[in-house]
C-alpha cells in the first residue's frame, strides 16, 4: 500500500483542494444563418406581410373600377419602372432632389457645427444665438416656401435653402449638447496641464461630444431629404424633382408612377440615414452604444 493511498483513507488526513470553478463560457459565434435571419430575414417578412396587405386592399376592398387609388405592387412596377420612358423621368428627377438634399445637409452641416462651437465657448454668444436657432425649428417653412420663391427664384438654390432652414437646427442642439456633457473632473484636469482653449475643445470636448454630433447628423439627414421633396412639391416650377413629380401624376391620377416616385424619395431617406449611421460606426468605433443603434443587426 503507498503512502498516500495510506494517508487518504485516514481520518486526519488533510482535506483534498477543491476543483477550481468553471470559467465564464464564451459564446458560441452566431451562424451565417441566424445572422441573416436577424439582419435581413425579420424585416424581409415585414415587407412580404405589407405587400400582401397592399393585395388584399387592392383586389378585395376595392371595385376594379377604383382599383387605380391603390394599384397593386406589380403594376407599380410594370408602369414606373419597365417603362424606360417613366424610369428615365423618376431617376433624373432624384437625381436633382438628391443634389438639393446633399448640399442643403452639408451647408448645414457647416454652419451649425460653427454656431454650436461658437455658443459652447461663451454664455453670452449661446444666449444670443440658440434662440434664433430655436426659430429655425418652429418657423412654419411651408408658409415661408412662397416667399422664398418670391425673393430666389423657384430654381436651384431656394430648394436648398429650405433643405438648410429645415436640417440646421438637431445639428446645432446635438453639437451644443455634447460638448457641454464633459464631464467637470475632465475640464480640471485639462486645466491642471495648463490646456488652452483649442486643444481643449480639439481633444476634450470634441471627442466626446461625437456621439451627440452624429446622432444629429442623422436626424438632420433625413430632414434634408423631406426638405428637399417637400420644397420641391411647393414650388412646382423649375427643373422637375421628386416632389414636382408627385405633384403632376397626382393631377393627372397616375397612381402608378406616384406611388413609385414616394418609394424612391423613402428609399433616398433610408440611403442617406444608412450613410450616416456607416460613418458613425467608423468614427465613433465601438466604444459608444450609439454608433451602431437604429441599426439593423449591430
Amino acid at each position: 500500500m503507498s503512502v498516500e493511498t495510506d494517508l487518504s483513507g485516514r481520518d486526519d488526513a488533510p482535506p483534498r483542494p477543491a476543483p477550481p470553478p468553471p470559467g465564464p463560457r464564451t459564446p458560441a459565434a452566431p451562424s451565417w444563418r441566424g445572422h441573416w435571419l436577424s439582419f435581413w430575414g425579420l424585416p424581409l417578412l415585414v415587407f412580404l406581410a405589407v405587400c400582401g396587405l397592399w393585395y388584399v386592399v387592392s383586389y378585395l376592398l376595392l371595385d376594379a373600377d377604383r382599383r387605380f387609388l391603390v394599384p397593386p405592387p406589380h403594376d407599380v412596377v410594370q408602369v414606373s419602372f419597365f417603362d424606360r420612358y417613366n424610369l428615365l423621368e423618376l431617376l433624373d428627377a432624384l437625381w436633382l432632389s438628391t443634389r438639393v438634399a446633399f448640399i442643403g445637409l452639408f451647408v448645414a452641416i457647416v454652419l451649425g457645427l460653427a454656431l454650436a462651437v461658437a455658443m459652447s465657448q461663451a454664455r453670452w454668444i449661446e444666449r444670443s444665438l440658440y434662440p434664433y436657432a430655436v426659430i429655425t425649428q418652429t418657423i412654419p417653412i411651408l408658409a415661408c416656401v412662397p416667399l422664398f420663391g418670391f425673393w430666389f427664384g423657384y430654381d436651384f438654390f431656394s430648394r436648398v435653402l429650405v433643405c438648410i432652414i429645415i436640417a440646421l437646427f438637431p445639428i446645432i442642439a446635438n453639437t451644443l449638447f455634447g460638448l457641454q456633457s464633459v464631464q467637470q473632473e475632465h475640464h480640471d484636469l485639462f486645466t491642471l496641464h495648463g490646456a488652452n482653449r483649442f486643444t481643449r475643445l480639439w481633444k476634450l470636448q470634441f471627442p466626446a461630444a461625437l456621439p451627440a454630433i452624429f446622432t444629429g447628423l442623422r436626424i438632420s439627414a433625413g430632414l434634408a431629404v423631406i426638405g428637399a421633396i417637400v420644397g420641391d412639391f411647393f414650388f412646382k416650377q423649375g427643373d422637375p424633382g421628386i416632389g414636382i413629380l408627385i405633384d403632376r401624376y397626382q393631377s393627372r391620377l397616375q397612381s402608378e408612377q406616384m406611388v413609385a416616385a414616394i418609394v424612391l424619395s423613402s428609399l433616398l431617406g433610408i440611403v442617406v440615414f444608412w450613410l450616416f449611421g456607416f460613418l458613425a460606426r467608423q468614427v465613433v468605433g465601438s466604444w459608444h452604444e450609439s454608433a451602431g443603434s437604429g441599426e439593423p443587426g449591430s
